[in-house]
């Protein structure tokens, strides 16, 4: 039995506890999250306008371009997001901020009281921390990000004024099947009936069409109800209504399509020049991150075949350069595909082992490689490390002002490469 944390425990103690109590950290299921969410008055937040969005990818970056358009329209914003980079407290922002401890530490322990012998798990802790925080703080707009999937998830829970998908592809597949089919279905879990759906995803299953349509959601799809073309420094949306000559966005432009027809839908007043300079504003760390300008560093949680492509398509402009990858990934992910969709680029391959136990080997990747190499006459230098400590030293003494070095594969990745000092180099 495990005591709950004392009035002054600071948020790590109470997160040691919320991890001791339950030590499975994802649990899909949304029984036991609902009935602590109602004990808390959780499920509704009041006149607030919540946006639910799933995605296998994309979800991040399409938060943070309306978060960003909100916040320049004078909106107050609340955005949850999971899993955190750096600091627990990245997993709730209000106002373009990251929450403060003390915050966290009320909404816990308020959750545990209520929750009396249910047993949660850290995810829906964090879940219901999130919306406990949200409604106390009574703000316009919340944005919900899904963890994982979307139908069994605890966002779910809430029922949104408007739901998004952002892209459909394999991941997670112990969790939600091994097809695009399977995957579709999960995430359309967060569609509502007679409520409007912003779908980014071009290659839409007909099963989650035929299951919106049953269920009455209304759907807004990229290639049917908007759409979108670009040129070399600006891009072009025509959905509710059509807006040219906005500027090329720092995150992908198929998420800045998404996030600009739910702006359209949800916010139909909102100036285009406001929209325009939120949407080139927009960051987000670990998203094409560049961190060194010469020799050209940059950050990228890409982890599945789905964002190794999207990279892959960024790093082209750049053939021109010798390409270094430090790459580290989690054994349950498709390394192979993932490596063998950026292998034609790569010059320099540094595979790293990760600091958790769901790390794939720094030894494993580079064998995935060699295979890879064998298979499909891919030409590159490659070593492994036991770390991504050790992994950056060794490019940092190979590497030119004139080079290029992509640090990818896996939130752990881009974490501890951010805890490493980076030698001077900016």
């Amino acid at each position: 039995m495990f005591n709950a944390p004392a009035q002054d425990a600071s948020l790590d103690t109470w997160l040691d506890y919320l991890l001791a109590i339950h030590p499975t950290e994802i649990e899909m299921g949304l029984g036991r999250v609902s009935q602590v969410a109602d004990r808390l008055g959780l499920r509704d937040l009041g006149a607030t306008k919540v946006i639910t969005v799933a995605g296998t990818n994309g979800k991040g970056t399409t938060c943070a371009m309306v978060e960003q358009v909100l916040l320049l329209a004078g909106e107050s914003v609340g955005v949850y997001s999971s899993p955190h980079m750096l600091k627990y407290n990245e997993r709730v922002r209000i106002n373009g901020k990251d929450v403060d401890d003390g915050l966290f530490i009320q909404a816990f322990d308020a959750i545990n009281q209520a929750r009396g012998d249910i047993s949660l798990s850290y995810f829906e802790f964090a879940t219901l921390a999130g919306l406990y925080i949200f409604k106390t703080a009574k703000l316009d707009t919340v944005l919900l990000e899904v963890g994982l999937g979307g139908r069994l998830d605890a966002i779910n829970i809430i029922d949104a004024d408007i739901a998004v998908i952002t892209s459909i592809d394999l991941d997670h597949q112990e969790y939600l099947g091994d097809t695009r089919e399977s995957v579709g279905m999960e995430k359309a879990g967060i569609l509502r009936a007679n409520k409007p759906a912003i779908i980014g995803e071009p290659d839409l299953p007909a099963c989650v069409v035929e299951y919106a349509n049953d269920l009455g959601a209304v759907l807004h799809r990229v290639g049917h109800e908007f759409s979108y073309s670009s040129e070399a420094v600006f891009w072009q949306f025509s959905g509710m209504h059509t807006m040219s000559d906005i500027p090329m966005p720092s995150l992908p432009l198929p998420n800045a399509a998404t996030a600009l027809a739910l702006l359209e839908l949800g916010w139909p007043r909102l100036s285009d020049d406001i929209i325009r300079e939120g949407i080139q504003e927009a960051r987000l760390t670990g998203r094409l991150e560049i961190v060194s300008e010469q020799p050209l560093v940059l950050l990228d949680v890409a982890h599945n075949p789905h964002a190794a492509r999207y990279l892959a398509k960024q790093l082209e402009k750049h053939q021109a350069k010798r390409l270094f990858a430090l790459c580290g990934m989690l054994k349950d992910k498709d390394c192979r595909q993932v490596i063998e969709t950026l292998a034609p680029l790569v010059d320099v391959w540094a595979f790293t082992s990760l600091q958790t136990e769901r790390s794939a080997s720094g030894e494993a990747l580079k064998k995935v490689f060699e295979h890879v190499q064998h298979t499909c006459g891919a030409s590159a230098d490659a070593k492994h490390f036991d770390s991504v400590e050790s992994a950056w030293r060794a490019i940092s003494a190979e590497i030119c002002q004139g080079d290029v070095v992509i640090v990818f594969g896996s939130f752990y990745t881009v974490a501890e490469f951010k805890n490493i000092e980076l030698g001077g180099r900016d």
